[in-house]
């Protein structure tokens, strides 16, 4: 059995370094994909970023994760997705605008070997291309 934690042990949780500036929903119908599909796309090493502007004046921004069986099994496509959700968690939430749909695909082999450092910095430079001259 272990003994109760007493004054001073155990790691204290550290709060995010700042709030996202938007929400983030998840996509879910079919027709999001391909309207986003039709619109800026941004290439990586690591994946493809596609985006668009709805322009409909909400404040949320939406995200959308696809990983084709092109990437390989049940489990590299899981672990693709899984890693391209980390990403929009720690650099879309941030840097991502009201009203936009934002849609990360998976590159076979890329995705899941490189390294996440990378992929953030491929995320960065992808979304800074996308909303260049855009206010």
């Amino acid at each position: 059995m272990t003994p109760p934690e007493t004054q001073g042990q155990g790691n204290a949780a550290e709060a995010p370094a700042r709030p996202p500036a938007v929400s983030l929903c998840v996509m879910a119908k079919r027709a999001d994909y391909l309207k986003a599909a039709s619109a800026r796309r941004q290439g990586t090493g690591g994946f493809l970023l596609q985006a668009r502007d709805r322009a409909d004046g909400t404040v949320e921004a939406r995200v959308g994760f696809t990983a084709s069986k092109k990437i390989g099994n049940a489990v590299l496509r899981n672990r693709a997705k899984r890693r391209l959700r980390a990403l929009a968690r720690e650099i879309l939430a941030p840097e991502a605008r009201p009203g936009w749909d934002y849609v990360l695909v998976a590159r076979p082999e890329a995705t899941v070997s490189r390294p996440y450092a990378d992929l953030c910095a491929d995320l960065k430079q992808a979304l800074a291309t996308v909303h260049r001259g855009r206010s």
